[in-house]
């Protein structure tokens, strides 16, 4: 059972103050949830978003179960991000590819994590990398 709390800036937040967005695709529903990320985070995911930008020109974005993903049109998603209580958590779709790969296991073979906390300093160079990494490789398919 999720714990809904009302954002006051917008939708509600769910669980671990992740922003309840309708699923979407392209540029705006992106934007409306990094807008309803609580605190902190906001800022963590505008500077992810832009990153991803700046790196992947051409990247499709999308929200779906209320988090952000990033891929390439046709192509599939390569990365999403979502708010957890104490950190934002990238998720590389095929993050055991990745040079270095990122920290975090996972449940499924090939996906891997990156845990952003509050007082974290951004590493844009290796974001960077993984990001190019990332979008090079074969999306996955939601």
């Amino acid at each position: 059972m999720t714990d809904r709390t009302k954002n006051k800036a917008g939708p509600p937040l769910l669980s671990g103050g992740n922003p309840q967005i309708p699923k979407g695709e392209g540029d705006g529903p992106v934007r409306d949830y990094i807008a309803a990320m609580p605190e902190w985070k906001r800022d963590v995911g505008q500077r992810l978003d832009d990153l991803i930008v700046s790196t992947v020109p051409d990247v499709h974005k999308a929200v779906k179960w209320n988090q952000p993903f990033y891929g390439r049109e046709g192509e599939g998603w390569f990365l999403s991000f979502r708010c957890y209580t104490k950190y934002v958590q990238v998720q590389f779709f095929k993050g055991t590819s990745l040079d270095p790969m990122p920290p975090k296991t996972s449940k499924h073979d090939e996906v891997r994590y990156l845990d952003l906390c509050e007082d974290d300093e951004l590493d844009e160079n290796r974001l960077r990398s993984w990001f190019e990494q990332a979008a090079r490789l074969p999306g996955e398919k939601m």
